[in-house]
Formats: C-alpha cells, sequence, structure tokens
C-alpha cells in the first residue's frame, strides 16, 4: 500500500509512529481516510482516522468527548491535532457493520425476530444517549453502526454531528492547545449519562430556546467556515462520494435572489440520501433531533423487510418515493409545512389512497409497523422519541430480544463499491435530477419559478 503523498500524512508523523503501527488502510474517502494500527504499548488494534476536513474532525472530537462512557458509542482512545495538520483520531476498532448483518441475512432469507429486536434496542440506546446531550448525528444509516466482535453496536462517523446545545459548553475555542490528547480522562460523558432523561415537553421547550439563540449567532462559529455543501461528504465511508449536481437542496436556481447561506442556520446538506428527513429534502435549516428519528425509521424498517425502505436515485425522486407511500405533504400532514423553504418550488401531483407504510411492511405484525410509523411520519413533533421507544411494548412482547451474546455477527465489513445499496448514486451517463421524471410543468413566480413533477 503506497501512503499519501501529503507532506502531513498520517505514515510521516512522528507522535503517531512512536506509539501506533499503522497496518492498512480499511477506509477512504474525499474527507478522512481510516486505517487500522496496533497500539505498541499493549498490541491493542484500533482504528486510525485521518480526517482532512477541519469542520468535521472538530465536530467529531466534541462530540465523542460529550458521549465518552455512552456503550453504544464508538469508542475514543486519543487524538492528535496541531495547526496545519490533519486531525488523527484513534477510535475502537469494530469490525464489522449493520449493512453487513442485513446483506447476510438477505442470504439467509430473514432476520430473527429476537436478534433484530436487540440491534433495535442497541441503536435506540445510542440514539438516546446523543439526544439527552443534545447532540443530532445527522447521518444515521446502517454502515454508520459498527458492531464489535462481542456483539455491541456502536454509532459512529459523527463528522456532521452538532451539538445543539450543552450547559457550560463553549464552542468557540479552536483546535485545543494540547493536540495530543487521551480522551479517557475526559468525563463529561459520563457525567452527563447520570443526568435523568428530557421529558418531550421540556426537549421541545429547550429546542425552541436554541434555536432563537442561534438566530443571533452564527451556527458554526467553532471552525468561521461556513457549514455548506462540504459538510455533505466529510464522512469516512466512500457511499456519499458522488457528484450530485444538485446536493444543496435541489432548488434549481429558482430562487432568483438566493445567495450565501443565512448566519445562524444549519444546513439542509447533510446525511445520505436514502435516510434523510422530508424537512432536509424541502431545504430546512431550522431543525432538530428529530431528523435522526426519521433515519431511524428508515433502518428499522430496513431490518424488518432487508430492502431500503426509500430508495431514491436523486432528491426529487426521493421524495416523490416518501409521498407516493405517505401521501402529498400539506398543512393537514404537517402544520406550518408550507413554510419549508422549498415547499412552495416544488409540487407533485395529488395522490389519490396512498398505501402508507403498511404496504412497505408486508407480513409484518401490527406492532413492527406502528414502530416504523411512530418515526416514520411528516410532523417532527410527533415523532417518537429514542427514549420513548425503548419502553415500546414492542420490545416486551414474545420473542423477547435475544441476549447480546446470542447475536451472529459477521466476520468482516461489506465492502462497499459502486454497486453498493450504500452508494447515493446518479444515473450514468445523466447529471440532470429531472430527467427520470419526463415532462415538467414550470410556472413563473414573483420570486423566480416553480417546478410540478407528475
Amino acid at each position: 500500500m503506497d501512503p499519501p503523498s501529503k507532506s502531513w500524512s498520517i505514515h510521516t508523523r512522528s507522535e503517531i509512529i512512536a506509539k501506533y503501527q499503522i497496518l492498512e488502510r480499511v477506509g477512504a474517502g474525499a474527507y478522512a481516510d481510516v486505517y487500522r494500527g496496533r497500539r505498541l504499548s499493549d498490541d491493542l488494534i484500533v482504528a486510525l482516522k485521518e480526517i482532512h476536513d477541519y469542520q468535521s474532525a472538530f465536530r467529531e472530537i466534541d462530540a465523542l468527548q460529550i458521549l465518552q462512557g455512552s456503550p453504544n458509542v464508538v469508542v475514543l482512545h486519543e487524538y492528535f491535532w496541531r495547526e496545519d495538520e490533519d486531525a488523527v483520531l484513534v477510535l475502537e476498532f469494530l469490525r464489522t457493520d449493520l449493512a453487513t448483518v442485513i446483506d447476510e441475512a438477505k442470504k439467509k432469507k430473514g432476520l430473527p425476530v429476537g436478534e433484530m429486536k436487540q440491534w433495535m434496542m442497541q441503536i435506540l440506546s445510542g440514539v438516546d444517549a446523543c439526544h439527552r446531550n443534545m447532540i443530532v448525528h445527522r447521518d444515521l444509516k446502517p454502515g454508520n453502526l459498527l458492531i464489535g466482535d462481542d456483539g455491541i453496536l456502536k454509532l459512529a462517523d459523527f463528522g456532521q454531528a452538532r451539538i445543539l446545545g450543552e450547559p457550560g459548553y463553549d464552542s468557540s475555542e479552536g483546535i485545543p492547545q494540547n493536540y495530543e490528547h487521551d480522551a479517557s480522562s475526559n468525563q463529561a460523558g459520563s457525567g452527563n449519562q447520570e443526568q435523568g432523561t428530557l421529558l418531550r415537553e421540556e426537549y421541545f421547550r429547550v429546542l425552541d430556546e436554541l434555536k432563537t439563540k442561534r438566530s443571533a449567532d452564527d451556527a458554526d462559529k467553532d471552525t468561521n467556515i461556513p457549514d455548506g455543501n462540504t459538510s455533505c461528504l466529510a464522512t469516512c465511508t466512500t457511499s456519499d462520494m458522488d457528484d450530485d449536481p444538485l446536493k444543496s437542496n435541489f432548488s434549481y436556481e429558482a430562487r432568483e435572489d438566493e445567495g450565501e447561506e443565512e448566519p445562524g442556520c444549519l444546513t439542509s446538506c447533510v446525511g445520505t440520501r436514502w435516510f434523510r428527513a422530508p424537512e432536509l429534502l424541502y431545504g430546512s435549516t431550522n431543525y432538530g433531533l428529530e431528523i435522526d428519528l426519521w433515519s431511524l425509521g428508515c433502518i428499522f424498517a430496513e431490518l424488518l423487510t432487508l430492502e431500503p425502505l426509500f430508495p431514491g436515485t436523486a432528491d426529487i425522486d426521493q421524495l416523490s418515493r416518501i409521498i407516493n407511500v405517505l401521501g402529498n405533504l400539506d398543512e393537514k400532514a404537517w402544520p406550518g409545512c408550507s413554510k419549508l423553504p422549498d415547499y412552495g418550488i416544488i409540487s407533485f401531483n395529488k395522490v389519490e389512497d396512498p398505501p402508507g407504510l403498511e404496504a412497505c411492511l408486508p407480513n409484518r405484525s401490527p406492532n413492527e409497523v406502528s414502530l416504523v410509523k411512530k418515526l416514520v411520519c411528516y410532523d417532527p413533533a410527533k415523532r417518537a422519541t429514542a427514549m420513548e421507544l425503548l419502553q415500546d411494548k414492542y420490545f416486551n412482547e414474545e420473542p423477547l430480544p435475544v441476549p447480546v451474546s446470542e447475536l451472529h455477527v459477521p466476520l468482516n465489513r461489506k465492502r462497499e463499491d459502486e454497486n453498493s445499496p450504500w452508494h447515493d448514486y446518479n444515473y450514468a451517463g445523466s447529471d440532470s435530477d429531472m430527467e427520470d421524471f419526463g415532462p415538467v410543468n414550470i410556472t413563473k413566480t414573483g420570486t423566480g419559478f416553480s417546478i410540478q413533477f407528475p
């Protein structure tokens, strides 16, 4: 394996190679490379994640330090970072992921319900830890849910995560002065885990306060870099590396006065398309933890059917698939949806008698369908929290979740390539999001134009 050519490559960092033997590169992307390594002091196998994007590195370190001690979040052992060099995170090495579990279950024609429930409960536990600390992951998908040889599932890849609020937390300090940092000394996460869980009403009250505060402050002051399209690709996976000409919310330059992202806003350009909430697809920059809950619903549906719930080939196709199942998005389905940035720009023909999620989950029990419906719904305020779902009756009925020790854990992670279902692709030979839809209706408006799809 030839090391990267950059002079500050992980292979030339004396402070790293003095402590770790770099064995092989196991993942690569535009914004990060991941290596399997061995800690020289005790032969522990670790993952060394070299992050080439400042924002992504800062966010991942912040989130993992806060979540330190959470059993279903990947462990950050230490990190190396100083000015003019890429951050290198030393993480626990986890051999496989939920995408591989699903892939193997397809070959076996099914996943035992008891095992499926155990996977779901571990995912919920990890998401609950994030949300109780007001951390929104923003890129939940099977490939980012890593699994150890012992069957413990852990949330990983926090490069797109945002901390919506933390008492006493200051994210404006930039790169720490002590660039070589032992994360095991940080007790913030374990302390936060002792806090009582937020009630639904309290959560929305706190979130409203945070959104109000963001309107006066630059949400990305931690890096002084606009939270734009670059953050869409700041992960260690290769599944999001395609060139999507409509990545920034498919507005097709419809607003003639559209400019740079307003200060104090989040970006709608996050996550992987198949698991992206409809408010993001409509360009929302005023969202909260609920976007993770939609992603959870898509993941759970895939565990139940072993097929992706909404496998869109482009952002418009993604919206079309959702609408064809749930029905048209309107004020009745979600009061306030008409205020979404792109709601008045893109519209679809009326869907008569939408089949609902039941049609996407054939041969599943009523409680299984109910679980997904509590997450995959238009109105973010109606999505059940991870804490609530951990108490759902589905997990207390037969067959019960199997013990972690009885889970079947695949030996190796499935390699991702252009044929992988996680590859967020466009059709070959086309750079247009519209060609799949045939004729469209374009109407001139006061600020640009509106596009209606069949």
